[in-house]
């Protein structure tokens, strides 16, 4: 196939990439940097510098290469090295997954070419009810503050991309090459400063997802579609707190996290409390059922133990 991959310099289109190209696939990539596109030319794509904000310039990048399919994976996140200021780090990837969702959606309709758009698994899921969630499950009523423009973002994309005849995959947590967890990434900084606690009983579920399972799935949804559908694609253990971040800290050398008190949390706003007491995991088995996909890596515990050789 002839795929556009818009954000192709981002963590899952730099895993995206190769797998894309074994298969034989012919793959055009975006990005936002001239240096950029010097790199993604010496992986075998054909580089496009574009913003993805631009309608017309993305419409037209998309008309000039014709695509089989469209891959979007745009993201300018910044700051996760303070979850304080959740919604900050995430104001230019929620217009990114708004505007240059819509763009992308209306280049699409031009070609029929089927749109495969990246959502979030875990925290935008309804917190009652048991701790690991199904496609079939309600998203947040009401949302934290912090977390609501986010979440707007992401209804978004579920809204118009499968309206349009595209799948929506949603991700577990990224870890690997290129993600805020690896070395010296904003989330290994975080668990190293001791600035990620565990609040009250460490009870809220996390799905993770390392970036080659990631690609790997969105691989299987562009050469198996399902028109429509939204998947979670994470691992087979969603996990609290209580128990992955103490076991990433072990494996990367940090100290031990720190235990405070949900009242200390909601100081920092109430969209901590629900990320670290009350999130919801997600259940893969959809995505297995459907898409053939299995990750290669099964669960976090395998994954974050090789965190300190990724380079």
């Amino acid at each position: 196939m002839n795929i556009f991959l818009a954000g192709a310099t981002g963590a899952v289109g730099r895993a995206l990439i190769p797998q894309l190209i074994e298969h034989g696939h012919v793959v055009t990539g975006t990005t936002r940097s001239n240096g950029n596109a010097q790199e993604l030319r010496a992986l075998g794509v054909t580089p496009v510098v574009v913003d993805g904000l631009d309608r017309d310039g993305l419409i037209n990048a998309v008309r000039a290469t014709e695509p089989d399919a469209i891959v979007h994976q745009m993201t300018a996140l910044s700051g996760l090295n303070d979850l304080r200021r959740f919604e900050k780090a995430f104001a230019m990837t929620n217009r990114l997954r708004t505007e240059g969702t819509d763009h992308l959606v209306a280049a699409a309709r031009e070609f029929g070419a089927p749109v495969v758009a990246q959502s979030y698994a875990g925290w935008p899921y309804e917190p009652t009810g048991g701790p690991v969630k199904t496609e079939d499950d309600p998203l947040m009523a009401a949302p934290p503050r912090q977390l609501r423009t986010t979440f707007d973002a992401i209804r978004h994309v579920e809204q118009v991309v499968p309206a349009a005849g595209g799948t929506v995959l949603r991700y577990g947590g990224f870890y690997g090459p290129g993600t805020g967890m690896q070395a010296g990434g904003d989330q290994w900084q975080i668990i190293q400063a001791r600035k990620f606690p565990i609040v009250g009983d460490g009870g809220g579920y996390w799905s993770f997802c390392h970036v080659a399972d990631a690609a790997s799935a969105t691989l299987a949804a562009l050469e198996h579609p399902v028109p429509g559908a939204v998947l979670n694609i994470c691992d087979d253990e969603p996990a609290p707190i209580r128990e992955w971040l103490p076991y990433v800290a072990e494996q990367i050398g940090a100290p031990a996290p720190r235990h405070v008190p949900r009242w200390v949390a909601r100081l920092m706003g109430a969209h901590m409390v629900h990320l670290t007491c009350t999130a919801r995991g997600a259940s893969n088995a959809r995505a297995k059922e459907v898409l053939g996909w299995e990750p290669s890596i099964p669960t976090w515990r395998e994954g974050f133990a090789q965190l300190t050789t990724v380079s």
